[in-house]
């Protein structure tokens, strides 16, 4: 939603429009986030850029089962630098090998990179997704049913 906002809004407006709707996704309950997002078309930005305000409106049904989640799932869901960090080791892991034989042995390159991202060397250990321990708390709290940690 964020990324969709700020396609609509001069790039000059950009440092005062993330923080404005940082309120709404940030917001605890659906209620604290729809008072924030009247706030937000209210102000002198809402104003300025309807199109940010319609953007919001129109996907409210999508974004608001997202409010039911704790703050920890939340960080997780809404960043995507897990599944970029994901595609950048594995484009580095075939960057560096430049051609290959055959389908397999890229996908045993893949393997390898996708193994190496799961059990990391001691050395890597720290390089843990950032927030996961606490989201992985959250997700086994919130989804017990379907959820075993072994």
């Amino acid at each position: 939603m964020i990324r969709a906002s700020l396609r609509l809004a001069s790039k000059r407006d950009h440092p005062k429009l993330v923080p404005a709707l940082k309120a709404v996704y940030t917001a605890v309950t659906e209620q604290a986030a729809e008072q924030a997002l009247e706030e937000f078309a209210a102000s002198d930005l809402g104003t300025r850029y309807p199109a940010v305000v319609q953007t919001w409106q129109r996907a409210w049904p999508e974004f608001t089962p997202y409010l039911a989640f704790p703050p920890a799932i939340r960080k997780v869901v809404y960043s995507t630098n897990m599944v970029e960090s994901i595609n950048s080791r594995l484009r580095k892991a075939t960057r560096n090998r430049g051609h290959f034989p055959s389908e397999q042995a890229a996908l045993k390159v893949l393997y390898l990179a996708v193994r190496e991202l799961i059990a990391p060397r001691a050395r890597d250990v720290n390089r843990v997704a950032a927030h996961w321990k606490e989201a992985l708390n959250q997700f086994s709290l919130f989804f017990e049913d379907r959820l075993s940690i072994q």
